[in-house]
């Protein structure tokens, strides 16, 4: 899209990168220039990371508040990105493939000569781009249950640390909730593994319906489902128990099947490691199980 702004801005310019905003003239330096950042560029394959180096480069052709990637698979922001009177966004394409867009905020137009900096940079970034998104997609897929695309257990077990971490450092609550289905090795049993994926399939997609988008799913195997709630109140666990029940009634897959679910929570508290925080949680869904049981047998 490269989209050129000629519009005169008489409102001053915020640059949160001002410390990198070195301006460079000469054919010679530019060489230079580019061979340091490539350079740079070529010893990081975390997505962050690169970014933060590739606007370290930016700074010195133009003044920008805010910086952001996005393609199909990942949306990145620059850490103290703020927002701006204007957004630029940039088409990154590598032989004709498409990479991505960059964007740029910002408060008064870009000039001819540095918006042919910000084109000369944006080729030098592509190679060490694309390899960084191919490593993240792997480790998303290392991450990641391959039937459902939730998260698998060893993304669980980093996200529930990180997450206790950060409830510590700012003294929030966590919420963990661990379910199952109710009867579905019956399902598998009766209707084959194809209906069974299919009902696991269905229910992933359910819970991520009941759930805010800071919220975080997971799936250990089997029937067996998590959440790391963030933030978490007690009323945030009866909305997701309330959408839960309500939508597994309106699924037509579901519903057809009968699938039910039990839920066992719990909060996090100061003296809770990732281990007793999940065995509580764990020990609350046994003991739901064990209700359930209970009263389909007088039943």
């Amino acid at each position: 899209m490269q989209t050129l702004n000629i519009l005169e801005s008489t409102t001053p310019s915020f640059n949160a990168f001002n410390s990198f905003n070195a301006l460079t003239n000469s054919t010679g330096a530019n060489k230079h220039s580019n061979s340091n950042l490539l350079e740079q560029l070529q010893t990081t394959l975390d997505l962050d990371e690169l970014l933060e180096i590739f606007a370290m480069e930016a700074a010195r052709y133009i003044k920008f508040s805010g910086l952001y990637f996005k393609n199909k698979i990942v949306s990145k922001t620059l850490r103290g990105s703020l927002k701006a009177k204007y957004e630029r966004q940039f088409e990154l394409k590598l032989n004709n493939e498409f990479i991505g867009t960059i964007s740029y905020n910002i408060n008064k137009p870009i000039s001819m000569r540095h918006y042919k900096d910000l084109q000369r940079i944006h080729q030098i970034v592509l190679y060490p781009l694309k390899n960084a998104l191919k490593y993240h997609q792997a480790m998303q897929l290392a991450m990641q249950d391959s039937l459902t695309e939730l998260g698998n257990r060893r993304y669980f077990d980093e996200q529930l640390k990180r997450a206790m971490h950060n409830a510590n450092r700012h003294h929030a609550q966590v919420g963990l909730v661990l379910g199952d289905l109710n009867k579905f090795k019956a399902i598998n049993d009766t209707y084959g593994h194809n209906v069974g994926d299919q009902v696991l399939i269905q229910f992933a997609d359910v819970l991520r319906s009941c759930v805010r988008d800071s919220d975080s799913i997971f799936r250990f195997g089997g029937d067996e489902f998590a959440i790391i709630i963030e933030n978490a109140s007690e009323y945030a666990l009866d909305i997701i128990q309330n959408r839960l029940d309500e939508y597994l009634k309106n699924n037509i897959l579901l519903a057809k099947y009968q699938v039910g679910c039990s839920l066992g929570t719990t909060f996090m508290n100061r003296a809770d490691n990732e281990h007793t925080l999940f065995k509580r949680a764990d020990q609350a869904l046994y003991r739901q199980k064990m209700n359930m049981s209970k009263r389909l047998s007088i039943v």
